[in-house]
């Protein structure tokens, strides 16, 4: 297999399943490609937490940063093959883990009280860009939704707004495990 075909030199593509091109820019594309790049950012910020071997524990098991972004990468996969066409879906059940992981993850460090200048430690940094990009990529999905072009499902839309709410509490738990301070912003 070749890893090119010349198909799409002249800016169209096609998706899982289909024979039917469509425009590159098109807003299934952005979506698509949208989260395949979150995806692969994912796999530098699963590397850059296995050096730092960080984990949450909820009652006796514990829940290494490493791992826990790999089960992300897999889902955003299910979510790519769903946006692409297939029969593919995100469950409840993967929603509600994720929530139990990121009220765990609260417990542990103070409550929100403001908006925190992004930095402190590189993991924590690498994280908030991962949310960024969740953001964006969320965004992409919503659009593609409403232009109603594909239909996405309830429980894929709420796992995206979800996984940008874990990424910025592991942000903030990596700057917390290393005992860094958050910085507030200042306004002036």
């Amino acid at each position: 297999m070749s890893l090119f075909t010349g198909k799409g030199d002249d800016g169209t593509t096609y998706a899982f399943g289909s024979n039917k091109r469509f425009s590159k820019s098109s807003d299934l594309a952005e979506a698509l490609g949208t989260v395949d790049e979150l995806n692969s950012y994912l796999g530098f910020l699963k590397i850059s937490s296995r050096k730092a071997n960080f984990f949450v524990k909820i009652d006796s098991e514990e829940f290494y940063f490493e791992k826990i972004i790999e089960q992300v990468q897999q889902n955003l996969f299910i979510i790519q093959a769903q946006i692409a066409g297939a029969d593919k879906n995100i469950s409840e059940n993967k929603i509600s883990q994720m929530s139990d992981l990121i009220n765990k993850i609260e417990k542990e460090m103070p409550p929100i009280k403001t908006f925190f200048v992004s930095g402190g430690v590189e993991l924590s940094t690498l994280f908030d860009f991962a949310r960024t990009v969740c953001r964006r990529a969320e965004r992409r999905v919503v659009s593609l939704n409403d232009s109603g072009e594909i239909i996405i499902e309830k429980n894929t839309l709420a796992y995206l707004n979800r996984l940008s709410s874990l990424l910025y509490a592991m942000a903030r738990l990596s700057n917390h495990l290393s005992g860094i301070k958050e910085e507030i912003p200042n306004y002036q």
